[in-house]
């Protein structure tokens, strides 16, 4: 992610302090909170996406920003309500909110970096780039509520899953890069173009991410923590639907009955492996990249476009 932060290096210092203006409080243990996930925040993937897809379109202005603030806002609400769902005791390698200050402060904080959210649109009359995140948020959730409701019967077909995905991940990145797009373009055809890329860059960010489960690499979360948590990824989905009638109910009864015991775990992760379920979705992962990668290229070559060329290329090539 050289070059991105190289193109954008002075408007990511200006988001920081746009952020940490947003985050501020009157509350003394939400300030602390706030400060511990400021210095705790991620690869600030996201905020990249919306800057770099503003400058595609022009100069980066208050709007942007704001827009910027929102969508880190909203992204670091929902990973704060995820960890008390899944019960998490640690995000990026350190202790989550949920673990340092139990759950009921965890769902407030989450709810507090929402509301700040749609506040900082709302006061300032952002309401189209308001508009976009809304949308983003509906999807989510149904993202989320579709693969629980999925989840219980081990029947998924490949569609499905893409609808989920879109949903719980690619939403918010397709919401980011429109939001980042609508501060600065004229033409919404332009606007719809750049959303559509951030979703195509989502949904191979998700599949990479799922590939995770099944290798060796320390990405913050256990080997085959999928399977422990009975979700239907697509190398798992592609085995089901591609192997025998004996294995398929193997696998299932494993999942559904002994996901917590590692040497089954291991067995359904090798018979992925070995019915071509890790290649098949690594290549569904290098065509949603090239899409992505396609519909870049409608825009004229540029150092903004080529730093974008390589966030999309960082998703699919990550190590973590």
């Amino acid at each position: 992610m050289e070059l991105a932060k190289k193109v954008i290096s002075a408007e990511l210092i200006h988001f920081e302090s746009h952020f940490r203006e947003a985050v501020k409080s009157r509350v003394a243990l939400l300030d602390r909170i706030m400060e511990y996930i400021v210095k705790r925040k991620g690869k600030q993937l996201r905020p990249m996406f919306v800057l770099l897809s503003a400058r595609m379109g022009g100069s980066v202005n208050d709007s942007t920003y704001r827009a910027a603030s929102l969508v880190e806002l909203l992204h670091t609400a929902t990973l704060v309500h995820d960890d008390v769902v899944d019960d998490a005791m640690e995000r990026r390698g350190f202790f989550s909110i949920n673990a340092l200050w139990k759950n009921k402060i965890a769902v407030l904080v989450g709810d507090y970096l929402l509301s700040k959210g749609l506040l900082l649109s709302l006061n300032n009359k952002d309401h189209e780039v308001l508009r976009i995140l809304s949308e983003a948020v509906r999807l989510m959730s149904e993202g989320e509520l579709l693969q629980i409701e999925k989840s219980r019967n081990l029947n998924l077909q490949e569609s499905v899953y893409y609808d989920i995905i879109n949903g719980k991940t690619a939403s918010l990145l397709a919401s980011a890069c429109a939001a980042g797009a609508s501060t600065t373009f004229t033409d919404p055809a332009q606007v719809e173009t750049m959303r559509l890329f951030g979703e195509k860059v989502g949904m191979a960010f998700q599949i990479k991410d799922d590939l995770f489960d099944y290798g060796t690499q320390d990405v913050g979360k256990p080997t085959g923590n999928d399977i422990k948590e009975k979700k239907l990824t697509l190398p798992l989905i592609y085995t089901l639907n591609n192997c025998s009638p004996d294995l398929r109910r193997k696998i299932v009864y494993i999942v559904k009955n002994e996901n917590t015991q590692k040497d089954k775990v291991q067995f359904v992760i090798q018979a992925v492996e070995e019915a071509g379920g890790i290649r098949y979705a690594t290549e569904k992962m290098l065509a949603f990249r090239d899409e992505a990668l396609a519909l870049l290229h409608q825009f004229p070559d540029s150092p903004v476009r080529a730093a974008l060329e390589e966030l999309v290329r960082y998703t699919t090539d990550r190590k973590y």
